[in-house]
């Protein structure tokens, strides 16, 4: 699994932390391993300028997601690669430490812990969840509760 991660926020974060959850959560919903995947912190002026032109939301958003094509991500070893065995380039995650850090304080956690929750409900954006529905949302958060659940538990051993 390829994953790039950089950090131009001006927060420091455990990059490390961040990488390994995202390849859980790849790893657990059987994405190819070759695939490929981007995550970028970025500071609040510059999330909030993507959030208005990809999103038409005012203000900085938490994260978002940018799937490179639906089409041809590989869910795992039971469904053939149009791209005969090619990596697939799953996207782009971005995350706002600033707003996650609000948040955390809000829910009552750690930032650290936001961005973890965060990144997996980006990875699981870019394989196709939502949560616009009411059942979509509880597929979804239930999906990234389990996964949350399930990195940290392999981390505490």
């Amino acid at each position: 699994m390829s994953i790039e991660i950089a950090n131009e926020s001006g927060v420091e974060v455990d990059t490390d932390a961040v990488l390994a959850v995202a390849r859980h959560a790849l790893d657990e919903m059987g994405v190819n391993p070759l695939a490929e995947l981007s995550v970028l912190l970025v500071d609040i002026d510059y999330m909030t300028e993507l959030n208005h032109r990809w999103m038409g939301g005012d203000g900085p958003t938490d994260v978002l997601a940018f799937p490179m094509d639906e089409g041809s991500v590989d869910h795992g070893p039971g469904e053939n690669s149009a791209a005969g065995g090619e990596p697939a380039l799953l996207g782009d995650i971005v995350l706002c430490p600033e707003v996650a850090a609000k948040q955390a304080a809000t829910a009552g956690h750690s930032p650290a812990d936001e961005l973890h929750l965060l990144t997996v409900h980006g990875v699981l954006h870019l394989l196709g969840y939502d949560h616009a529905e009411p059942e979509e949302e509880r597929e979804m958060f239930g999906l990234q509760a389990r996964l949350l659940s399930s990195w940290r538990s392999t981390r505490s051993r």
